[in-house]
Parts: structure tokens; sequence; C-alpha cells
């Protein structure tokens, strides 16, 4: 092989030469990147209005409503692989590119397609599955989020991030925070830490509270809530943060780019509705692209019983979320396997929601069951060779179900969102780190005490 000699004695082969290349002229864009130009639209009024740094709501606006990012650039031009996230630049929210992420990897289903009878089923996945390139090291598709949502910030911020999660988010923010030394503060249920494993011990700057056992994803919104109160800290603003959704709206840039066309049908396991949210959204900009077609695609999303507010109201046609209450949700969340399905005050109801989008796009919610989603589970693993999570195998029984009773037709072009997997693969032989809470908080704690201790964690 022809060889070119640089520095002396050191030796490389030209494809490795062309790989060094091609890497240095990715960081150099990475390091000089410019931020993405866009405006904010307000989604109940309509008013356009400039983002003054990190606005999460409309000012302005009187009733609840989430802002939309109006991109400058209406035709998307992906990057190099390279990029991971940041290749679809064009429409994320952002002023500069964390280094470590990856995109969402679609590719075209063979024997899980031939188990459904489906001709065009597309699986994008995001999480651990090298062999189609997939390689999320916190095997969620929660890292689309955070690497967007963290590209936003300003890199001179001096305020505290606050993430509330169930647990697969904290743990793709915490991941992206301590490599990229962002000071984070994360709220957790006690009853989920589990979630929060790791290769590695994390960098000083995240931080852990917990809600104490028996509260839910509920509890732990309403503990960062009270710490929110306090001027060092910074709402990440889950829903409502237009970085959060934009990223998540990765995963059907990914197969909209990959297949060359909207697809007609949408299947997702939502805990609060943000990702199909997104997938609504960012279907409305590939319309106004141009060149993948005009179609909505139908949202076809999925709640893990018994823990079924959103189902409940959309089956009652309402746009209000019904009553729930606590102590019963509380169990409720308990009992189902997809623990990161169980938020109880989703962006459901406001302009621009869930409710809103599977109106628009003449969506439906499906109930799935515990035993339906492990057997979805195991099924996926038998025809795809990788493990999924739970809630990935909630979306997989909806997908089933909607073939039984021939709402997907064999033909139909239909987009598989697999949320999270490979878990199972990527910790085969390591050694796991688990990040612990420096403070347990009772369900109801004092607001004053709250924000006394946790600010003094980072004193």
């Amino acid at each position: 092989m022809q060889e070119t000699r640089l520095r002396g004695e050191v030796q490389f082969p030209l494809y490795q030469l062309l790989f060094i290349y091609i890497n240095a002229i990715k960081d150099f864009f990475m390091e000089t990147f410019k931020a993405t130009g866009y405006e904010l639209q307000t989604i109940a009024s309509g008013r356009v209005f400039k983002d003054s740094g990190w606005v999460i709501d409309d000012p302005e606006e009187k009733s609840p409503s989430l802002i939309r990012a109006l991109y400058a650039k209406k035709q998307l031009e992906p990057k190099d692989a390279g990029f991971g996230i940041y290749r679809f630049a064009d429409w994320l929210p952002i002023k500069r590119m964390l280094q470590g992420s990856c995109a969402p990897v679609t590719y075209k289903s063979e024997k899980l397609a031939q188990k459904l009878g489906l001709s065009n089923l597309y699986i994008t996945f995001s999480g651990y599955f090298p062999e189609i390139g997939a390689k999320m090291s916190t095997c969620s598709f929660k890292e689309t989020e955070a690497y967007s949502v963290c590209g936003r910030l300003d890199a001179g911020c001096d305020r505290i991030l606050v993430v509330a999660s169930a647990g697969n988010t904290a743990r793709a923010f915490a991941k992206v925070c301590s490599d990229n030394h962002i000071p984070l503060l994360l709220s957790v249920p006690a009853d989920n830490l589990d979630a929060l494993w790791f290769e590695s011990p994390l960098n000083e700057c995240v931080k852990l509270i917990a809600a104490e056992k028996g509260g839910d994803y509920f509890d732990a919104i309403h503990l960062s809530n009270l710490v929110l109160s306090s001027e060092r800290f910074l709402a990440e603003g889950g829903a409502k943060n237009i970085a959060r959704r934009d990223g998540m709206g990765t995963t059907v840039l990914s197969a909209v780019t990959h297949i060359g066309r909207i697809p007609d049908f949408y299947f997702q396991a939502v805990g609060s509705g943000t990702g199909a949210i997104a997938a609504w959204e960012a279907n409305l900009r590939l319309i106004e692209d141009g060149r993948f077609g005009k179609n909505l695609m139908k949202l076809m999303v999925s709640q893990n019983a018994p823990f079924l507010p959103m189902y409940e109201a959309w089956k009652a046609d309402s746009r209000a979320m019904l009553p729930y209450d606590d102590e019963q949700a509380r169990r409720d969340a308990e009992s189902i396997n997809a623990k990161v399905l169980s938020n109880r005050k989703p962006p459901y109801s406001l302009a621009g929601g869930l409710y809103d989008a599977l109106k628009a796009t003449g969506g439906n919610i499906f109930k799935v069951s515990n035993a339906q989603a492990e057997a979805a589970q195991r099924l996926f693993l038998e025809t795809e060779g990788v493990d999924i999570y739970s809630a990935a195998g909630v979306a997989l029984h909806a997908l089933m179900e909607s073939v039984q009773e021939r709402t997907v037709h064999p033909d139909d072009v239909v987009m598989l969102n697999i949320t999270g997997g490979g878990e199972k693969r990527f910790q085969q032989g390591k050694q796991l780190w688990y990040l612990q809470p420096s403070i347990t908080f009772p369900l109801n704690p004092d607001k004053d005490d709250v924000v006394k201790r946790v600010s003094a964690l980072f004193a």
C-alpha cells in the first residue's frame, strides 16, 4: 500500500491520512460553528418573535401554549455521520456543538417485517447496536435531547441546569454534562435510581437529589421546581424547551432522509408525549422542505397499562386531562415496567401539545400491558437481534395490534421508533458505576430547606 511520510519517521497509509484530514475538518467546523438561525412562534396565537437566549414560554401569551422554532434554512442538508446528532444542525436551535454525540440510525427491517407481514417497515434505533452503526452509550434516545439542549446553552452560562427525570433522561444529561463540564442538578424518584448506571464515575459538576421511595416522576418534578425558586438554577424546561423537542425530532429526520419520503405511520410509546409532538413538528418542516412528500404521518402512540392518563383523556375525546388521584397514580406508576412512561402532568392539553398533534395527524393512543410489552420485546430480540427497553416493547405491541386490526396495511410505509435498546449488549462484561443521590427528600419537603441544602452542593 502506498504510504505518506509525515513528521520524520512516522508513516501513515493514505486511507489513514484521509481519515485524519476529514476529522480535522469536522473538529474545525464544530469549533467554529455559528448559531443556527431561527425565530420563535407561539402556537396559540401565531406570534413570531426573537429568541433572547433561553426562552421557554412566550411572555405575551396568556393561554397555555408551546412555542416552536422557525428555522431560516427551509431545506435540510444533513452533514457527515461523524457529526453525530449535529448532522441535523440545520434544524437544531443550538449555539455550539458538543463532543461525543451519536445520531439515531434508521434501517429497513427484514425479519420483524416478515413476521408482521409488512413490506415497508423501517426501524429508527436509538441505543447501542454496533451492527447497524448505533452507538449511544446511554442506550436511549434521550441523548438526542441532552446534546441539543446543552448545545443551546451558552458556553459561559454561570447558572446550574436542572433536569427532572424518571431515569433515562437523567442518565443522558448526566453523561453529556459530565463529558462537557456543564454544571447539572438531577432530580429523580428514589425508586428509579437503578437507571443511573454509567461506565465510569461522573465529573463532580453533576449532582443528584431524589424524591423518597414511593414517589414518582411528578414528585421529582415538584422537587426540582422548589430548587428553581433560586436564581442560581436554570430550568431545562422539559417539553417547552424547543431544543428538547427538536433533538427528539432527529429520529424522524433520520428516518425520512433514509427512506426518501415521509412515512404513513409513526409508532412510539409515550410518557409525556414530547417525542410524538417533536415528530409532528419535524414532519411539518419536511413538508415545507418539499422533497419528501406532503403527507402527515399518523401518530400511533401508546401507554403502559395501568398508567393511562393520556389514553383515558383521548378515548373520552377530552382536551383536558381527566382527574387522577395522586396515590392511585403513584401505585399505577409503580406497577408498570416502563417507568419512563409515568408522567402525570404531560404536555397533552396545551396549544401545540399531544392532543393537537393527534388530531392534526389522525393518530391514536393504545394501551399495552406489561405482558404484551414483554412479548414484543422477546419478538424484537428474536427477529432483529438486540434487546430493547420496555417502552420500545410497548410501541412494538401497538404496531402489532394495528396490523392485526388492519389499520396498518402490508404496503404502508411504517416508522417504528425504538427509543432505547442494546443495554444488555452494552453492559456485558463491564463493571458499572451508579450515581447516588447527595440528598433524598420527603414527598412534601419544605421549599427553603430544599433550596438551602441543594445550593450547598454547588458551593
